[in-house]
């Protein structure tokens, strides 16, 4: 790496917290919005062959682990919020909510690739939160990449560290497999 290349990565690094969210990003078309869109309208975003019964996220090893029955099928390594430490309490804390999920929804994301949300606020998170006097937070998703990476370059340097508002990033080709395996409703543990 050249050291015009390690300057650009620094920045970027610099500069991806402020460029970064969990919350989807609806101006553009970066990542084909309309294929992707398309792809769920005619239900062909789901393979029965490549299905996975659950998700599990152990935070302390930063790693995904899609299970087929009671299999492991696939690990991939994960990023997770700047905070990681503990479950998220309020919305701006940068943590990453631990607990029993499910996917509620696909998304097309031009900021993300695709994502998959999650079932958060729950509603424990709800009254904990306003037993604080604090908004819980929302729009946690398992996401792709940011558009910036969007050739899986910068994937060694995305998945050395944490850098979400609190959603679980993989990369573009995790994403691409967890895409066509999981329908609405599939479980997920954050522990």
């Amino acid at each position: 790496m050249t050291m015009y290349q390690k300057t650009l990565t620094f920045i970027l690094l610099l500069i991806i917290p402020f460029m970064t969210g969990c919350s989807p990003d609806v101006n553009g078309d970066r990542y084909s919005l309309k294929e992707c869109k398309q792809e769920m309208l005619e239900a062909e975003d789901f393979l029965e062959a490549e299905k996975i019964d659950r998700i599990v996220v152990i935070k302390k090893e930063r790693k995904m682990y899609l299970y087929k029955g009671n299999k492991v099928s696939a690990i991939f390594p994960v990023s997770l919020g700047k905070n990681p430490v503990g479950h998220k309490v309020k919305k701006g804390d940068n943590r990453t909510p631990e607990g029993q999920f499910w996917i509620h929804r696909k998304l097309c994301s031009p900021k993300y690739y695709r994502s998959l949300c999650i079932s958060y606020p729950r509603p424990q998170d709800k009254a904990r939160a306003a037993a604080r006097g604090v908004n819980p937070g929302g729009d946690i998703t398992i996401h792709a990449q940011p558009t910036w990476n969007a050739d899986g370059k910068g994937d060694d340097y995305t998945l050395a560290r944490n850098w979400t508002q609190g959603c679980v990033a993989v990369t573009n080709s995790a994403m691409n497999q967890l895409w066509y395996a999981v329908r609405e409703g599939v479980p997920v543990t954050i522990k």
